[in-house]
């Protein structure tokens, strides 16, 4: 299977960070069942694997990853009675968009959130305080030997911005969501759009929210109070518009975006005690 895979393919190209070396080996995957093949085919050989969807969420190491990364390209979206069933690779934004132009509710606030199904289910994706547990019914999965196996809702544990996915070794395949017609979900998901545009730096490159809330306040509002927006390392700056968002200006390095993540965390920490956590998934390099 080695010679189907694309080699040194730059991540920088699978990143909305526009950041990263290269992969040692690259394949995407368009079905379940390519993507049981490949993972069991790596778990044979003992290869490293990452499975990504829209990167939207990932900061990709300067020397990039040593082993196969895998594009989830599963993007089909079957509409149910009253639930839809959707691949890993969908866009969330555009599930949330789809269902509302359906006349359902549950995944208005799915519009805007920059990344796939998978992203969102395996980091409980959420805005508004309302997260992707909330709509999911069930979600299929392959574990680390390449076996499929359905999950129920009941089965995993959701908490913020953390699903049992983290923990339990499987990759995300698709997943099925609970909907409720709701008249108004068109007006309400165009609402929050709108508003996401506005509050939000979208036209620049970044992966959406780097630092989880803290209890006490917005990680967006503290940095924003500090007067961190603007601050920078080189190319990597805190966004103008939104504190909580780091972004690229042009050819910013994962090390320079890791040091102004440690500045962020040091100043935020000596001046109100609080030390922000880190929600984005910052993928290291592993030498063999």
């Amino acid at each position: 299977m080695y010679d189907t895979f694309e080699r040194n393919k730059p991540l920088k190209e699978l990143s909305t960070f526009g950041v990263g070396g290269p992969a040692k080996y690259f394949k995407a995957v368009k079905s379940i069942d390519e993507l049981k093949a490949l993972i069991s085919f790596c778990h044979g050989e003992n290869l490293p694997y990452l499975v990504i969807g829209k990167g939207s969420n990932c900061l990709f190491h300067d020397l990039g990853f040593n082993g196969l990364i895998i594009l989830n390209k599963i993007d089909f979206c079957h509409f149910l009675e009253d639930q839809v069933h959707v691949g890993a690779g969908f866009s969330f934004s555009l599930l949330g968009s789809k269902t509302a132009m359906k006349g359902f509710g549950n995944m208005e606030f799915a519009s805007g959130i920059p990344g796939s199904v998978g992203g969102a289910v395996y980091m409980n994706a959420g805005a508004g305080g309302v997260e992707t547990v909330s709509a999911l019914s069930s979600v299929e999965a392959i574990s680390k030997e390449g076996e499929y196996k359905l999950f129920l809702k009941e089965e995993l544990s959701f908490s913020y911005r953390h699903s049992a996915f983290h923990e339990n070794g499987y990759t995300i395949a698709a997943a099925t969501f609970n909907l409720q017609k709701n008249p108004e979900a068109r007006e309400k998901q165009l609402k929050i759009l709108n508003y996401r545009l506005k509050t939000q730096p979208y036209q620049d490159k970044s992966i959406g929210c780097f630092f989880k809330n803290p209890k006490e306040k917005s990680a967006g509002a503290l940095i924003d109070e500090l007067g961190l927006k603007g601050h920078g390392v080189n190319d990597a700056a805190v966004s103008s518009l939104h504190g909580n968002f780091i972004i690229n200006k042009n050819n910013a390095t994962a090390e320079e975006i890791l040091q102004l993540k440690s500045e962020i965390q040091e100043v935020v920490y000596q001046k109100t005690g609080i030390m922000l956590e880190v929600e984005a998934r910052i993928i290291p390099y592993e030498k063999e």
